[in-house]
């Protein structure tokens, strides 16, 4: 799993590459949860998002609830069809807000 961060003047962006499982997720959860304070705002480009287990699954829940719980945004951008229908199907699209691009998703959370 590939994880790159960029601070942008509006939000933080992270880039996902790579299978969310659950050899990857605590690699993937340690360097998400070092990036929320109080009021952040979070853009997870996922569209290098091969496949999420439910331990994935798991870890973006945790980041909901952990970014809103600070009066914080999250919004997903560039999920595969595969994965949107997962997430829809389980429930997980009724938390998070997905768009097709960054520039879509920088919208959003200004």
């Amino acid at each position: 799993m590939k994880i790159q961060i960029q601070e942008d003047e509006k939000a933080t962006i992270v880039v996902l590459a790579g299978e969310l499982d659950g050899r990857t997720a605590p690699q993937v959860e340690e360097k998400l949860m070092a990036v929320i304070k109080p009021g952040c705002k979070l853009l997870l480009e996922m569209s290098g998002v091969s496949y999420m287990s439910s331990a994935g699954l798991r870890i973006l829940l945790l980041l909901y609830r952990q970014i809103t719980g600070q009066n914080g945004q999250v919004v997903l951008v560039g999920l595969q069809e595969l994965l949107r229908d997962t997430m829809s199907i389980t429930g997980f699209l009724d938390f998070f807000e997905d768009y097709e691009s960054i520039s879509e998703g920088l919208m959003a959370l200004n």
